[in-house]
């Protein structure tokens, strides 16, 4: 019940109901509280989530965010200046906390140990307790438990610091639960007692996570849903006499790109819903996943408003809540809830400590980071623009290098196509890249910050009609504002298909080519794609109805053979996807 020195509770329950209208109005005070003068005592929470290993300040559009007068700032984000502004704003009433993916899709510096660099750095910090994220089980359940609990890798050992000691905080999730025994997988809950009173905070991580992370990361375990986990929780902490309650939630909404960090509204999601409809004697909502910037107040559904924040991503934002809780009752005083969104400016003096940590591992990874793997032309994008029908196109120059560099990898096995999945292409490989070895010399830690996950290139047999099944599970919808979004992979050369999103879903793909040849749905097909999509990752269930495996070799090193063995690599012509608007 109360494993290692925090308490936890393992907890699940029903789904709250309730209907959400979010606001940048103050909330104003509810029928519960009491008008006569109270004692009350300051807590102030620090926040952040996604920080995604980003010890560094991130490049690109990555490090890019606009502050609160509409300014884009470049080059924010780095652990030392955050470390720098988090001394700045901690009192002796403060708690960090976090919203998840604090590691996974991170750069080398941070990968290279498995992440044992930030977690170093984040308990050097004074971080409490983070919501899981879906990123935090890319290299799987029992290793997020090695991370916590300590003891050096299995396969790859101790790092250059020695045998790992785990972390001083923990990942919650009251949503997790392990399948064999309905026991929870991580603690639900954390409790500090932040000037005489205590504040319960509860894990939550996106239910969709089995959709997101490979199968062989979460087997075993159940991702519940999670208004219903944090009802529980709730319930369990105010049995207790913890009326104080935080969400630390890795779900969250999309905004309007490039409005202030402190604005609301968002874009009504999973984040909306759950903000929403938890209990009301949660007061305050941390959010996380969707890597945006918000301060939101919501009815609960007694209809006090609530807090719901988030804090971006990759370090580029501190959210600073600030709260008075009455000592009598032990509980919020909703209507002094207050929060702002501080942007990491690269103007912060970095942190000494920190900036040392930061530095004795970037010495460390370097000789790896460093090493010229290949040359290009020109850039190689991931990115499309997606703000109007006319303009989107699914196609990018690396989506098209990497999926060829799938299949070469792999040709052996005489596979014929290649598939990508998009969201796994993290960064653009740039021909003038800061600190490389010179134009177009691409290194292995910039292919790194391309493909992170170490994901296995898999090889499986389907036949032409599951092909199309397959393509027709990709998805293009246009929202009332003109803006596409879209899941649709990235395709080998040998590929070449058109994709009408005129027609509705089952009759949008047609005209399906193998090297020029028109595909039978009879005709057999070797495809290769990564574990992920191999097992159904992003809705794709269609990879999953093929049982004659063949996992080649990582995805990393597939792309970094094709760099070396096709270098210089151009940009591709495109014209693999041909859609009708």
């Amino acid at each position: 019940m109360m494993p290692r020195t925090l308490l936890r509770l393992a907890v699940a329950g029903a789904v709250a109901a309730g209907g959400f209208a979010l606001a940048t109005v103050p909330a104003t005070a509810g029928p519960a509280e009491k008008a006569k003068p109270t004692r009350t005592v300051p807590v102030r929470l620090l926040t952040i989530n996604d920080l995604h290993g980003n010890l560094e300040a991130p490049t690109g559009s990555s490090g890019r965010i606009t502050d609160e007068n509409g300014v884009v700032v470049e080059g924010a984000g780095g652990v030392a200046r955050l470390a720098t502004k988090i001394e700045e704003l901690r009192t002796r009433n403060t708690a960090v906390v976090a919203a998840g993916d604090l590691i996974g899709a991170s750069p080398l510096i941070s990968a290279a140990y498995h992440d044992e660099p930030t977690l170093e750095i984040l308990d050097q910090i004074g971080l409490r307790a983070s919501a899981a994220g879906n990123h935090e089980f890319d290299e799987g359940y029992t290793e997020l438990q090695r991370v916590m609990d300590g003891g050096c890798h299995p396969v790859d050992g101790c790092s250059p610091r020695g045998e790992w000691n785990g972390t001083s905080f923990d990942f919650l999730a009251a949503n997790v639960l392990k399948e064999s025994t309905g026991d929870y997988a991580l603690p639900p809950v954390y409790i500090k007692t932040i000037n005489g009173v205590k504040v319960g905070f509860i894990g939550l991580v996106t239910a969709t996570t089995p959709t997101i992370v490979t199968a062989e990361g979460i087997k075993g375990l159940q991702f519940t849903e999670e208004v219903a986990a944090a009802n529980k929780a709730s319930r369990w902490l105010t049995a207790r006499g913890v009326k104080a309650q935080v969400i630390l939630m890795h779900e969250g909404d999309q905004v309007t790109q490039g409005q202030s960090p402190d604005a609301c509204p968002v874009v009504v999601g999973a984040g909306s819903r759950i903000a929403s409809a938890a209990a009301p004697e949660i007061d305050v909502v941390v959010s996380g996943h969707s890597h945006q910037a918000y301060i939101c107040k919501t009815p609960d559904p007694a209809g006090q408003q609530r807090l719901y924040t988030q804090g971006s991503s990759f370090g580029r934002v501190l959210t600073q809540i600030d709260f008075q809780v009455d000592k009598r009752t032990r509980d919020v005083i909703r209507s002094t809830v207050t929060a702002d969104n501080h942007v990491i400016r690269p103007s912060i003096t970095p942190h000494d400590k920190i900036d040392t940590a930061v530095s004795y591992w970037k010495e460390k990874v370097g000789p790896v980071a460093n090493k010229p793997i290949g040359k290009i032309t020109a850039d190689l994008s991931n990115s499309v623009d997606n703000t109007s029908p006319a303009k989107a196109n699914p196609e990018t120059q690396l989506g098209s290098v990497i999926a060829d560099s799938q299949l070469a990898a792999v040709q052996s096995t005489g596979a014929q196509i290649a598939l990508m999945n998009p969201g796994g292409i993290r960064t653009a490989l740039r021909f003038e890249q800061s600190g490389s070895e010179g134009p177009g010399v691409v290194t292995y830690g910039e292919a790194f910050a391309v493909q992170p996950f170490g994901n296995i290139v898999q090889v499986k047999t389907y036949t032409g009609d599951q092909l199309k099944r397959l393509l027709e599970q990709q998805v293009w919808s246009v929202a009332p504002n003109g803006t596409v979004t879209h899941r649709i992979l990235q395709v080998s050369s040998s590929l070449t298909y058109t994709f009408d999103t005129t027609k509705p879903v089952g009759q949008r793909v047609s005209n399906i080519k193998i090297n020029g040849q028109d595909v039978t749905p009879t005709q057999s097909i070797k495809i290769a794609a990564n574990n992920f999509l191999m097992g159904g990752g992003d809705g794709f269930s269609v990879f999953t109805e093929s049982t004659d495996l063949f996992s080649g070799p990582v995805d990393l090193d597939a792309f970094s053979a094709y760099l070396t063995a096709n270098s210089p690599v151009a940009p591709p012509a495109g014209g693999r996807i041909t859609i009708i608007k």
